[in-house]
């Protein structure tokens, strides 16, 4: 189809720019590494979860739980074994604890007990297992995770449990497969693990092996407040809790690809656009059509198996690194996750080579097929397709204003699901890009009307422009999209912690919180802490709230039960008009409330009827507001403390709200409180509103962290996409500014007009990419976040992302052009103007 004499031609094409192939390389490159690293990484976490799940349910096919939190008494468990015959079974206590920064799960078993459920006794020397059943405080690790944290066998782990500090000893690491399952895990004895936790007595669960008839009969015999369950339904209720979060980072490596995409596009046109004096006499040689359609895709063929190469790699060192910020995020917001090890998985790699080689492919069709539709006349004329291109440039724009027509459609709230909202945003992009050539010639002409615009250097600037429009619109888009795309994310992140801000302001009324200093829902405060607390002469009032875990008819849901102060309600705004006197129905125990993603997330509205299951039976209740709530994407029920005392019986509380009186500084308040309850503060968290709210917002700032990576990794690609469509522009000019040398003007002026010229296009493509930024932003808010996680955001446009997106539009531009005006001063103008 193409003669080595052809292929020859384009090879030396290519090392005759080596800068603009090399640029052209690593923007496919950044592309693919993107998206490569957000899947494995994504991937680990995963398959990390998975494997952590199942070493810990193991053979189990079902799970007795306790709905109230309390625990299952031990004397259940004896009652099983013995009295009902159930000898397959294991207890489990589980607790999250710290040692130091690392965040393990401490889990608690019964050696003699799991044998027909894990294998962790089978994989210890029968020595080993003896001094984790006999001795104090003995604990064993994956032989992974005692090298990370620098331990071996018979060394001191020091912890953090509840706020006190406790020291365990390791007994014995587990290698093989039995190490990586239980990456993050620390098993100890299940007395020892009762005993830290302080919850002797009581148990988090009970694993059984049970035939289906079995199954029916205990579940129909269970005493009230425990509840059978099949493990699989746990595991993949907290799968789905990272699933949108894991979608999320998913759509930003595309994002960056859509934006590496058009850029993509855009160097492939302008490659063919500055050859079709080349194609021109190609076609009058006798090349036909055909065969300069597969040159130039041949040519983009070379750039993509390069550039996707270098991009898988890449992908695979970027993972290493965006695994431990996705594994951080999941431990703050969700449950503890260990993933040390990047799995690779070879479906990824291919997708990721697919969609290097496919995109670039494609993005090269519409440039091969121009190559291939020029006429050898028309190909030789330049005037001709500038001409073509300014009267072509309306249709473009109509073209691009029904393509974001269309988009606008799609991302209206009743349009569809997360993929519309995706195609949407998409559609929003292309058809925007197609109006900007069609800006930039009335730019140009709105440009020369004004003040200081009469300079020669500027007319020369504006008139190079509007003359080479095939050129200029094509680098004026693709950097407009690029800083557009950056700008969107970061007025979606800004107005987002804005948002959350403003939450925690109105949220938090209390002046100092005090909570039990292990925040598990199985902690729990007496209410006799209350009345000491409320005694003191420097509190005015209290309020209580005790959180835990429950379940509802839509699966296991986030409660909390609130004895409000009386100005805590107005720590809540509801989302839309709650019920009339919704606070004294509240109080009264007739109404709950349910947070907005909740609501979301089971197409609940006011008013409508929710069952929730109590150690008491099923009750159902109405739904009396849904309020606007940040803390989880899972959603939160709300209800009345006295109305969980008489369903749970239990009248704790996880946290006690402290409201001071006047001219009473939290300082001040803080230290009587730790003098009130002397050495037994130690188990008490005792925290000021600021703190919390400032840590608060630390979690969130860590949440994002991964997206401000993918931001930057987006701007990467746009700028070096850019940097290579600019510049060659430049370089493509150097004959016209030879003839400018010719006519008298000096090395300087040639350099200043060649930084003036690319300086304006920075500022037009800064200024046009603002309503762009604008309007993916408010796509990313009201649309995507918005189906992903049912959360309603304040969009706000700050003026620092504004300047930034300017500054960086500008600063690419002037970049872009400081190379070519360097070389107009060194190439001799005879040089320039030699045609062969």
């Amino acid at each position: 189809m193409v003669s080595q004499t052809l292929l020859s031609i384009v090879w030396r094409e290519m090392l005759r720019q080596p800068w603009q192939t090399w640029l052209s390389v690593v923007g496919i490159m950044l592309g693919v590494m993107v998206i490569v690293a957000v899947d494995l990484a994504n991937q680990s976490a995963r398959q990390a979860f998975l494997f952590s799940a199942e070493a810990l349910t193991g053979k189990a096919t079902h799970q007795i739980v306790s709905i109230s939190n309390r625990g299952i008494p031990e004397s259940f468990y004896r009652e099983l074994r013995l009295n009902r015959g159930m000898r397959s079974s294991a207890p489990i206590v589980t607790s999250r604890v710290e040692s130091g920064s690392e965040i393990l799960q401490l889990v608690g078993v019964d050696p003699l007990a799991e044998t027909p459920f894990r294998r962790f006794g089978a994989a210890l020397e029968s020595t080993r297992l003896a001094e984790f059943m006999t001795q104090s405080r003995a604990a064993i690790l994956s032989r992974i995770t005692a090298a990370r944290l620098g331990l071996s066998t018979g060394d001191l782990l020091n912890l953090s449990i509840g706020g006190i500090p406790i020291d365990v000893r390791i007994v014995a690491t587990l290698a093989g497969d039995n190490a990586s399952a239980l990456e993050g895990l620390l098993l100890v004895d299940i007395s020892t693990a009762q005993e830290l936790t302080h919850r002797n007595g009581t148990l988090d669960r009970i694993d059984l092996q049970l035939e289906t008839e079995q199954a029916d009969q205990l579940a129909a015999s269970l005493p009230p407040g425990l509840r059978l369950e099949i493990p699989a339904t746990r595991t993949r209720v907290m799968a789905e809790m990272i699933e949108a979060f894991q979608t999320n980072l998913a759509a930003m490596s595309l994002l960056a690809m859509v934006v590496g995409a058009f850029l993509i596009y855009n160097t492939m046109t302008f490659s063919v656009l500055r050859r079709m004096r080349l194609f021109g006499t190609l076609r009058l040689l006798g090349v036909t059509r055909r065969t300069l359609f597969y040159l130039v895709l041949f040519e983009a063929g070379l750039l993509a198996v390069a550039g996707t190469i270098a991009g898988l790699l890449a992908g695979i060192v970027t993972a290493q690194y965006l695994v431990h910020l996705v594994t951080r995020t999941i431990n703050d917001l969700y449950f503890v996750l260990t993933v040390t090890h990047l799995m690779i998985e070879p479906l990824i790699l291919f997708k990721g080579a697919a969609v290097g080689l496919g995109v670039t492919l494609l993005a090269s069709l519409a440039p091969a097929l121009d190559a291939a539709a020029a006429t050898p006349i028309h190909a030789l004329q330049r005037s001709r397709l500038e001409h073509r291109v300014r009267r072509d440039s309306r249709w473009l724009a109509l073209l691009g204003l029904m393509l974001l027509t269309a988009g606008l459609l799609l991302t209206r709230p009743t349009a569809g699901g997360l993929s519309a909202g995706f195609t949407g945003l998409f559609l929003i992009i292309g058809g925007y890009s197609l109006m900007v050539p069609l800006a930039v010639n009335l730019f140009s002409h709105l440009t020369h009307r004004l003040p200081g615009s009469s300079a020669l250097l500027t007319r020369l600037a504006l008139r190079g422009i509007t003359a080479n429009l095939s050129r200029t619109g094509l680098a004026v888009a693709a950097l407009c999209v690029a800083v557009a795309a950056t700008l969107g994310v970061s007025i979606m992140i800004t107005s987002f912690r804005a948002t959350v801000s403003e939450w925690l302001d109105y949220t938090l009324r209390g002046d100092i919180y005090v909570s039990a200093a292990d925040s598990g829902s199985s902690s729990v405060l007496d209410p006799a802490v209350r009345l000491r607390i409320h005694s003191l002469d420097i509190v005015a009032e209290t309020s209580g709230g005790r959180r835990l875990e429950a379940m509802s008819d839509h699966g296991p849901v986030a409660m909390l039960a609130l004895d409000r102060a009386s100005g805590s309600h107005r720590g809540f705004r509801f989302a839309e008009p709650p019920v009339g006197e919704v606070w004294s129905g509240f109080d009264r125990g007739e109404l709950i409330l349910i947070s907005e993603p909740y609501a979301f997330r089971q197409h609940m509205k006011t008013g409508d009827m929710l069952e929730l299951q109590t150690p008491n039976g099923a009750v159902t209740m109405r739904v009396g507001g849904i309020f606007f709530d940040y803390g989880s994407d899972r959603g939160l029920i709300t209800l009345s403390h006295s109305l969980y005392q008489r369903l749970w019986e239990d009248g704790g509380f996880s946290t006690i709200g402290v409201f001071l009186r006047p001219g009473v500084t939290t300082t001040e308040a803080i230290g009587k409180l730790h003098k009130l309850f002397g050495d037994a503060s130690l188990s008490l968290r005792i925290r000021a509103n600021r703190d919390i709210r400032e840590q608060s917002l630390a979690v969130f700032d860590r949440t994002f962290a991964i997206t401000q990576v993918l931001r930057l990794l987006a701007i990467g690609v746009a700028f070096v996409g850019v940097l290579s469509t600019l510049m060659a522009l430049q370089l493509e000019r150097t004959r016209e500014q030879a003839i400018l040398r010719a006519m008298g003007a000096t090395r300087g002026q040639l350099s200043r007009l060649t930084i003036l010229q690319t300086g304006i296009m920075g500022l037009y493509a800064g200024a046009l990419s603002l309503p762009l930024g604008w309007l993916m932003s408010e796509v990313l808010i009201e649309v995507i976040n918005r189906r992903s996680f049912g959360w309603s955001i304040a969009s706000q446009l700050p003026f620092t992302a504004v300047a930034e997106a300017l500054v960086l539009a500008c600063v690419s531009a002037l970049l872009a052009g400081l190379y070519p005006a360097w070389r107009m001063g060194q190439v001799p103008a005879a040089l320039a103007l030699r045609e062969e």
